[in-house]
């Protein structure tokens, strides 16, 4: 409407008043914005759209204290409106308001307008000046509302309503009016729902019914809005909210129904009614009230003759599996498959339906379908990769089903025909995606046959060029494992061997590893594992993890090959993912769990103390607490070895053993030795006395470097022994730990080397101090006397020292051994005849007469007999050679000693008449005839 511009007398006196300033600073500012570029406007640094709704804000405050107005004024405030109301248009025309600050210094303009048209009320000549005024609310109220200001959106409809309310029925008769009274209700309503103030949004939509006034238009708006909230609520998918839902679109439903009473031809009405009778279906679907969704499904049926919706279908086969009715599901299903007016999508999602409910049973249904769907025109690649993703699911109970039917028809020709076009690339790739991760899924979970099955019609997806050759190597690896985890090493051999045709590399290297594991071709596995060190990109974490394999196969030279491999890494500088010390003590551990490998142990053992030497003790131990137990296992280690191949009389190996324990425990961690003395010693001396025995056992005297090293090992065992006797601080473990036998094989293995070099009188004084010590008892001395007596380094020093100690320690206990007590007295005797006898006939026979001095107050038989018979015969016998000599006296001596003796021993009887009978001859003939002609006979 174009209103003429009003001049009159007395306008220079009234461009003074102050209507007139205010009016006129608004004036300037509206011509501002009207020569504002839509570039400048936009630009969030310009502070142009910000001033300018501030200065009217600010200009409008001010002039609403100077109201009422008079008629002029009111004219002129009504053309500024609608002035800088178009200005606003001109803008938003010119470029899109979306984002803040601009839009929100848009909407306030807007909002300003609409303010002082409001102030201008009634004007002389205009119609319905309150309707305008409501219709500039409304619009800005809406403008407010897409900026989420839901309070100056509710402000505006609020003042519109009031405005509109303050109207007579004949202000507001036609059309345009009452669509301006519903719309203003339907958009206070939404502004108080996204308020969360829900009731008042539904008592204005109750409210609206009023307003509909018989009209299509209105009630599709008003249904429509009943709707969309509805439609809100079944977003949230809860129990209250579905049934709330269903509420709001029954009262939709009832709006359209009316809707159609009145005005049939209104096709917006239909279409609006079949919609909400769809998301009606959708509710009872939600709700599980079946029964319901297929009646709506009849409804709408009925009512839309051959143009179904697409969802109908779908609805309806959900229904139908709801209960229970799968032959109804699967006919629908069918008709989906030949209505190509159906969506992929649609059909997709009822398939995956119908596969869910139905399971196992519904798989060939389910393939004939998809079959059936690749005749219809629109399918391409990409749809048949989102069908394959819907079938092949998230898992579930059914996955092997869903899987199964996915193989069947990705291997099917007209399906891969799809993908033959170098423009379905992207949608190949898509589709190796969906089969590689359903395959990856089920190896997860062990079912390798699955597996095997997807990961090779994967393989379909991948072309046969140069750029794709390092992908089917992946794919014929995982077969590879695939075959493996079902056993079937042939084909796993021939998959691998395909890969490393197309890739060689180490991870084809192992898994051929493995198959030799499996097939218990060590040799072959070892054989792979040098193989493995070849490759270009080898590292010795695959070393590490062919031992662990070997372990669990039970396969240990193949896990002694891969970890001696490993050792072979190791150097200075180098970083490895495993330390050397536990590479060597996992060796070792292996070794140990079969018997006959101790010569290799030894070996593995003898390089760790080799390079504990070469690094330093911390750097190959390590430190502190760990670095003191690597070090004190290998020691533990080897004298357990050292123990086990001394029973086994394997003493070569013993001694190797136990030698290597005494210096592994003579290593010291973080500079410091440890008091390990007593371990240290046992280990020492019994090194030794193993070197003894295997001279023994091998039939081959000692080396001069041998005798020479045993010495050097028994002079530390000797001062360990020293500082462990006389110490101050002497621990009660180490006494009972150190045996009373290791002073004894101390000491015997230290007069065998010394006698060995000729040191008669060390050896002497050796066994007198061991005589000497709490360690000492008479068996170790009738040994050592023995050994002295007849041992290839005689010494009859110390035989008769160790044998009269042993004989007196033998007499002075509670019961004595007369056993051995008769043995000592014999060799005694032995001893003092060989080497005292002929000098010193007086030590023999002093020997003879402690024997019977022993005998005297014993019971009968209690001194062994036959040691007693030896003591009586030899004396008497050694009376012969006197009697030939003519050595009557000495004769005498040894005839009444053999006789004293006879008397003490039992079942010599016989000889002792005879022997007394000799004696009273051999008297009388004495003092008869000097010279006798018949000498004694011995007897």
């Amino acid at each position: 409407m174009r209103i003429a511009e009003i001049s009159s007398p007395g306008a220079t006196h009234r461009d003074s008043s102050p209507h007139q300033l205010l009016l006129s600073q608004i004036e300037s500012s509206i011509k501002q914005l009207e020569h504002l570029s839509p570039a400048a406007s936009q630009d969030d640094r310009s502070p142009s759209l910000h001033t300018l709704s501030s200065d009217l804000r600010r200009s409008f405050a001010q002039l609403t204290h100077l109201a009422p107005f008079n008629n002029d004024l009111k004219l002129h405030l009504w053309k500024l409106s609608f002035r800088l109301w178009n200005a606003c248009v001109d803008l938003s025309n010119a470029a899109s308001f979306r984002s803040s600050p601009c839009a929100e210094h848009h909407a306030e303009l807007r909002h300003v307008a609409s303010d002082i048209l409001a102030l201008a009320g009634d004007v002389p000549g205009v119609p319905s000046p309150a309707l305008k005024s409501a219709a500039f609310y409304h619009k800005t109220g809406l403008l407010w509302h897409d900026l989420r200001r839901l309070d100056l959106a509710s402000a505006c409809f609020v003042r519109a309503t009031d405005l509109v309310s303050e109207l007579d029925h004949r202000a507001v008769s036609g059309a345009g009016e009452r669509k301006l009274l519903l719309d203003l209700n339907l958009a206070r309503s939404r502004t108080a729902w996204e308020a969360s103030d829900r009731n008042l949004s539904l008592a204005l939509l109750n409210r609206s019914k009023s307003l509909l006034f018989g009209s299509a238009e209105h009630y599709w708006a008003l249904a429509n809005q009943y709707l969309a909230f509805g439609k809100g609520l079944l977003s949230k998918d809860d129990q209250t909210s579905n049934s709330e839902a269903l509420k709001l679109m029954n009262e939709s439903l009832d709006l359209c129904e009316k809707g159609l009473g009145s005005r049939s031809s209104a096709v917006d009405l239909r279409e609006l009614r079949a919609k909400t009778l769809r998301f009606i279906s959708a509710v009872h679907l939600q709700k599980g009230e079946y029964e319901s969704v297929i009646k709506c499904v009849r409804v709408l049926r009925d009512q839309s003759g051959d143009h179904s919706h697409p969802s109908l279908p779908v609805l309806a086969v959900k229904a139908w599996l709801g209960l229970g009715r799968y032959g109804e599901a699967e006919k629908e299903l069918r008709g989906m498959a030949v209505n190509k007016g159906v969506p992929q999508d649609v059909w997709v999602s009822a398939v995956e339906a119908y596969f869910q409910a139905v399971g196992t049973a519904g798989s060939e249904t389910a393939k004939d379908v998809f079959l059936g769907l690749l005749g219809r025109c629109h399918i391409n690649a990409g749809a048949a990769v989102r069908l394959a993703h819907r079938v092949v699911g998230e898992g579930g109970s059914d996955s092997k089903v869903r899987a199964k039917v996915a193989a069947e028809l990705v291997s099917d020709e007209r399906v891969v025909a799809l993908f033959s076009r170098e423009a379905a690339a992207k949608e190949r790739m898509s589709m190796h995606a969906v089969l590689w991760n359903c395959a990856a899924e089920f190896f997860r979970s062990k079912d390798y046959g699955t597996s095997a099955e997807m990961f090779e019609k994967s393989m379909l997806y991948i072309p046969y060029d140069i750029e794709s050759k390092i992908l089917r190597a992946k794919g014929f690896r995982v077969l590879c494992l695939c075959h493996l985890g079902l056993s079937q090493l042939d084909r796993a051999q021939e998959y691998i061997n395909e890969a490393e045709k197309l890739e060689p590399n180490i991870a084809c290297a192992f898994l051929k590893f493995k198959i030799y594991l499996q097939k218990n071709d060590h040799q072959g596995a070892i054989t792979q594992i040098h193989a493995m060190t070849t490759c270009l990109d080898f590292s010795t974490d695959f070393l590490s993890l062919s031992a662990h394999e070997a372990v669990a196969c039970h396969a240990l030279p193949v896990a002694v090959a891969a970890l001696s491999n490993m050792l072979n890494f190791y150097v200075p500088g180098k970083s490895m993912p495993t330390t050397e010390i536990v590479v060597l003590r996992t060796l070792v551990t292996i070794l140990s769990q079969e018997p006959g490998n101790e010569l290799e142990a030894l070996k593995f053992i003898k390089r760790a103390h080799n390079r504990a030497s070469e690094l330093g003790p911390d750097l190959f131990f390590g430190k502190e607490e760990v670095g003191r137990r690597e070090r004190n296992w290998f020691a533990v280690t080897s004298w357990n070895f050292g123990t086990k191949t001394g029973k086994e009389n394997n003493y070569e190996l013993c001694a190797e053993f136990l030698r290597l324990s005494s210096e592994f425990y003579c290593i010291p961690v973080d500079g410091q030795v440890e008091e390990n003395n007593v371990m240290v010693c046992k280990s020492l001396i019994l090194t030794v006395s193993a070197m003894i025995a295997s001279e023994n056992q091998r039939k081959a005297a000692l080396s001069d470097t041998e005798v020479k090293q045993a010495i050097e090992l028994l002079d530390r065992a000797g001062k360990i022994l020293k500082s462990i006797s006389t110490g101050t601080r002497l621990h009660d473990d180490q006494i009972t730990t150190l045996e009373p036998d290791l002073f004894f094989i101390y000491t015997f293995s230290a007069y065998d080397m010394q006698g060995r070099l000729n040191d008669s009188a060390s050896q002497q004084l050796l066994v007198k101090s061991f005589a000497s010590s709490k360690a000492c008892n008479p068996k170790h001395l009738l040994q050592i006397g023995l050994s002295a007596y007849q041992g290839p380094q005689s010494n009859h020093e110390v035989a008769t020292f160790a044998l009269n100690e042993c004989l007196s320690a033998f007499l002075s206990s509670p019961s004595p051994d007369y056993q051995n007590v008769a043995l000592v007295v014999r060799k005694l005797i032995a001893v003092a005849s060989i080497h005292k006898g002929d000098t010193d006939d007086d030590a023999v026979y002093g020997m003879y007469k402690q024997a019977y001095q022993i005998m005297v107050g014993l019971k009968e038989g209690e001194y062994p007999t036959e040691e007693g018979k030896w003591l009586a015969m030899t004396a008497w016998n050694r009376a012969a050679l006197p009697v030939r000599m003519g050595q009557i006296e000495m004769a005498g001596k040894w005839m009444n000693v053999g006789l004293e003796l006879a008397k003490r021993i039992p079942g010599m009887e016989t000889y002792r008449a005879c022997m007394q009978d000799f004696v009273d001859g051999f008297k009388k003939k004495f003092h008869v005839q000097n010279d006798s002609e018949s000498r004694p006979q011995l007897i």
